[in-house]
């Protein structure tokens, strides 16, 4: 397997696993640790990390960017399909916990409630799996993309 399929798969599944530890612990439902879901960005950049040392000997600048953008690409698809699995079988009612969630946290921060139903109407077309999915994918490439510009500079053949 080559590296950056290798790499792919490792973030993939490793941001998977990560957001289903999010889901059963119930800690997406806590205002706190909601914020731990961030972790994926840590696991890409660690794993792109690894994956870019292991071609810095045999790639230049450019190529070990392609590398680890193309690191992404694979990760975004293990991405995709766990966040659709995530939120349309295992945790159905996700939107509905973030939406009360968030009213929660609007309301201690002295929100009306037509405010928060205003704030949650615009959020409301963003809230579907599919969406939440194709968000996951965009992240993730987007910040395989610019955390390969960072890494590939210091993890290349010179």
């Amino acid at each position: 397997m080559s590296v950056p399929v290798k790499t792919g798969v490792l973030i993939g599944v490793a941001c998977v696993v990560w957001t289903f530890v999010m889901g059963f612990t119930g800690w997406y439902r806590h205002p706190a640790l909601l914020n731990l879901f961030w972790v994926v960005v840590a696991i890409e950049v660690g794993f792109l990390v690894w994956g870019l040392r292991q071609t810095a000997a045999v790639n230049s600048y450019w190529p070990q960017v392609g590398v680890g953008t193309l690191a992404a690409v694979v990760a975004a698809a293990f991405i995709f399909c766990g966040s659709m699995v995530f939120t349309s079988l295992v945790f159905p009612q996700y939107f509905e916990e973030l939406r009360t969630l968030q009213a929660e946290m609007l309301k201690a921060k002295g929100q009306t409630d037509d405010q928060i139903a205003a704030v949650q109407a615009l959020a409301a077309p963003f809230q579907t799996p599919l969406i939440n999915a194709l968000t996951g994918v965009v992240g993730t490439v987007v910040t395989g993309f610019v955390a390969s510009l960072v890494i590939a500079a210091f993890c290349r053949k010179k």
